[in-house]
């Protein structure tokens, strides 16, 4: 635990002391310091579409046992981020919403956090990106193909990144809703396609394994990907799904009636809650 937050400082140092070098350098040319060191400040909006517009664009390549699919349109997105990897459980990816829906975006880098925070309004350009999903959860990045022979989208080199995206002004986390999540539609396919992706909060539910000394993600109860699903409410298609990397790993579970809040991203025809950091599950209210 010391060590990750060692770390986080030392990201925060560098991320700092390169913006300020990048602005230094800039204030010949740019007094008002509104060029970014990060991203591609010359991209312009053009052709923005919603996340929902673009998910039925490539609706063919959403669908189970399809390829991914080349973005060959020159189309933007304009997100706000609502979850990055400042708790080490989101690896190598952000997730976005526009109001519209949401879908992450793999990165192939880490500290993300340190610039792209949560509320950041960023311009993506979609042209020449690939789109497509993992476990049918739709996702941004370049195409990877498995041992299996499944082809998904995966982690853009940073270089790539850095040509595909601009900061859209400073950070807004008060710009970014948590959606309530229904429980009663755990089952819903529609609900579930329609909104996995998105920052949601799950009220008033159980952690079902929890019993006072259970922690949220041991070593020794690692099932895939260093990672441990927790059920919530006793079913098999809620859980907590947390990295054994996570700052909170090791956090004991609560008890009782908690709040959930997270990533709410799905893997097939199950809802895998994604929280960010430690303030991200409390006793509810």
């Amino acid at each position: 635990m010391k060590k990750l937050r060692y770390i986080k400082l030392v990201f925060a140092a560098i991320f700092t002391v390169a913006a300020v070098t990048s602005c230094m350098e800039e204030d010949w040319d740019d007094p008002t310091g509104n060029v970014y060191p990060y991203g591609n400040n010359s991209l312009q909006e053009t052709n923005v579409v919603t996340i929902a517009e673009l998910k039925d664009m490539y609706s063919y390549a959403l669908i189970e046992q399809t390829d991914t699919a080349r973005i060959t349109e020159d189309i933007q997105i304009k997100v706000r981020v609502t979850g990055n990897d400042i708790g080490g459980n989101i690896y190598n990816q952000i997730a976005v919403d526009d109001g519209t829906g949401g879908i992450l975006i793999c990165i192939a880098q880490g500290g993300l956090w340190g610039y792209l925070p949560v509320g950041q309004e960023i311009l993506v350009s979609l042209k020449d990106l690939y789109i497509g999903t993992y476990g049918n959860q739709p996702q941004i990045g370049t195409p990877y193909t498995s041992n299996s022979g499944y082809t998904s989208p995966s982690r853009m080199n940073r270089t790539l990144w850095q040509e595909h995206f601009r900061l859209m002004g400073a950070a807004d986390a008060s710009q970014v809703d948590t959606i309530d999540f229904d429980l009663d539609k755990i089952n819903d396919a529609d609900y579930m396609k329609e909104n996995c992706g998105r920052l949601m909060i799950a009220r008033g539910v159980t952690l079902s394994q929890a019993n006072g000394e259970r922690t949220f993600a041991p070593e020794k109860d690692v099932q895939s990907g260093n990672a441990v699903n927790r059920s919530v409410n006793n079913s098999t298609r809620l859980v907590v799904r947390t990295s054994t990397y996570a700052d909170f790993a090791g956090t004991v579970m609560p008890e009782g009636k908690v709040d959930l809040i997270g990533i709410f991203t799905r893997y097939r025809d199950t809802w895998q809650i994604l929280m960010r950091q430690d303030g991200d599950f409390k006793q509810a209210e």
